[in-house]
């Protein structure tokens, strides 16, 4: 994904202890946008990947001052500007 004046990623692509800021969440499956944003994944909010498990997921990041545990497959539909 490409914009005009900054790299966008999605978060499952940002690499360990990588910060990002969240721009948005792109899935049309309304019940895991849900779920996302409930656990404090709006945009604008800042996020650190913590850990990676050995196979690579599940992956925990830290955001709003707590750890959260994410599939890979959800982080996939998280859109990111790296810090």
């Amino acid at each position: 994904m490409q914009s005009c004046d900054h790299q966008t990623i999605t978060l499952d692509q940002l690499k360990l202890h990588g910060k990002a800021k969240v721009l948005k969440i792109n899935t049309d499956v309304k019940e895991i946008k849900r779920r996302l944003l409930d656990m404090g994944i709006t945009p604008g909010v800042i996020v650190t990947i913590k850990q990676i498990a050995p196979l690579g997921d599940p992956i925990d990041i830290h955001i709003r001052d707590y750890d959260l545990c994410i599939r890979k497959s959800d982080l996939k539909t998280i859109e990111v500007k790296p810090l």
